[in-house]
């Protein structure tokens, strides 16, 4: 098995142990899918990728182990940034659809404790907790908007991806208690301007898909050259890692090219109001 070959191999066997693996404690089923719930790595999880790293310490130098160590961290990185990501869209997709249900069940007749817990049926990750708990809330006559805005933030656990829409909740259940006005008609101009601003967010998605893939092929593209260059006839893998030139020259390009990759995520995240 010639090195190339070896390196594929093994860098394969890393990625599938930092990426495949679940973390302890599982993940958490909800209506719309999948939502990783909070967890702590345990220390026995890095074992499988030890393991798959270590050959190539022993095989192909330091130098290759520890550029599978990073890029398998960045793997895994990524992938746990992007499933964050779609669960935060997925609750926030979802608490507009809970909000649309609230007010057509407040129309329908029902109690405010039976339309908030229907509504929370609707509702995933942390806002449903929420929901569910201004629920039994207004069963027991108690504060509502309380409820919807606890006085302290919890110590541990996820943190919802829609405060904006549970403050507003608040706001229209605290004005239509004192005023006596109906609370139906309030949710559903709330439901309006949650519907327009997914609207808007949908729409700079779609315009920040160019750049985001404009920074990937950028990024593999000194990775395209050496292929280039070793279809020439030329050893780029020789010189850069195992000559002191090709060593700074390769630590400094990983350098730069991650730079330039988060320096283009925040980037693209500040535009897109962070997802």
């Amino acid at each position: 098995m010639s090195p190339a070959v070896l390196a594929a191999v093994l860098m394969a066997a890393a990625v599938g142990c930092l990426v495949g693996l679940p973390r302890p404690g599982g993940l958490r089923l909800e209506a719309v899918g999948v939502v990783p719930a909070a967890s702590r790595r345990a220390p026995s999880f890095w074992l499988p990728a030890a393991l798959a790293v270590a050959p190539a310490a022993l095989l192909l130098g330091p130098v290759v182990a520890l550029l599978l160590s990073v890029g398998t961290l960045a793997v895994r990185r990524t992938a746990a940034v992007r499933r964050r990501t779609a669960a935060r869209r997925a609750e926030r997709r979802r608490a507009v659809e809970a909000c649309a249900t609230l007010a057509g069940e407040l129309r329908a007749g029902r109690s405010p404790a039976a339309a908030l817990a229907v509504a929370a049926e609707l509702a995933c990750g942390p806002s449903r907790d929420v929901l569910q708990s201004a629920a039994a809330t207004a069963r027991l006559g108690g504060d509502v908007a309380g409820a919807l805005l606890p006085t302290e933030a919890p110590v541990s656990g996820p943190v919802t991806a829609v405060p904006e829409v549970l403050r507003a909740l608040a706001a229209c259940w605290t004005v239509c208690a004192a005023s006596g006005s109906g609370l139906a008609a309030a949710v559903d101009r709330l439901e309006e301007g949650l519907r327009a601003d997914q609207d808007r967010r949908r729409a700079v998605e779609a315009e920040l898909a160019g750049p985001r893939a404009t920074a990937g092929m950028l990024a593999v593209l000194p990775l395209a050259g050496l292929l280039l260059a070793t279809g020439l006839g030329a050893d780029p893998a020789h010189v850069l890692l195992h000559t002191p030139l090709g060593l700074v020259c390769l630590a400094g390009g990983l350098f730069l090219d991650g730079l330039g990759l988060l320096w283009t995520g925040r980037l693209v995240a500040r535009a897109g109001g962070s997802g």
